[in-house]
């Protein structure tokens, strides 16, 4: 089954059947080397392929992170501005302290009766700006809270349920009460 012009040469007596089996081996080889070569080259652009696409979806992870980052640094910035434009301020007759918790840690912040009494209320917030604590209306609270709600503590006001068979209910603990 070889070539019909190659066994027309042998039969005609014009080449041997070495020189035709040299000849079937040289074109076998160079097609081997032809396929090896395609072979490599398309390998290289697939591995380049895959390395655009790689960098690509590296840059667009990137890309999303510096966005939002500076999404949150713009919520950051106008939270800080609804604090300093609308904190109540403190003079210096505050002097009753006022602990609270944040984050698992006990805070204080200095007011005075009439604005411990509010904030026990409800109607105030104690808001976080440059690692101080400043106090809020509580719209302004609530605003706060839809944005970052790490930045901000509200104390909802809680009416007290008394228990009929309670034995202590006559003593009652007062919610003013200092340590």
């Amino acid at each position: 089954m070889g070539n019909a012009f190659q066994d027309q040469l042998l039969k005609a007596g014009l080449v041997t059947k070495q020189q035709v089996k040299k000849a079937q081996s040289a074109t076998h080889k160079k097609k081997k080397q032809r396929s090896k070569k395609y072979k490599s080259v398309d390998e290289n652009k697939l591995k380049a392929q895959q390395a655009i696409k790689t960098k690509a979806d590296h840059d667009k992870e990137l890309n999303k992170r510096k966005e939002e980052q500076a999404k949150q640094k713009a919520i950051s910035a106008e939270i800080d501005q609804l604090i300093t434009k609308n904190c109540i301020k403190r003079s210096d007759e505050c002097e009753i302290v006022y602990n609270f918790e944040h984050r698992k840690k006990v805070n204080r912040i200095y007011v005075n009766d009439d604005l411990r009494k509010q904030i026990i209320d409800g109607k105030l917030g104690v808001a976080r700006i440059e690692g101080r604590y400043e106090l809020v209306p509580k719209i302004i609270a609530e605003k706060i809270q839809q944005r970052n709600e790490k930045r901000i503590i509200l104390f909802e006001h809680e009416e007290q349920v008394i228990d009929e068979n309670d034995p202590y209910a006559k003593f009652q603990v007062p919610d003013d009460l200092t340590w």
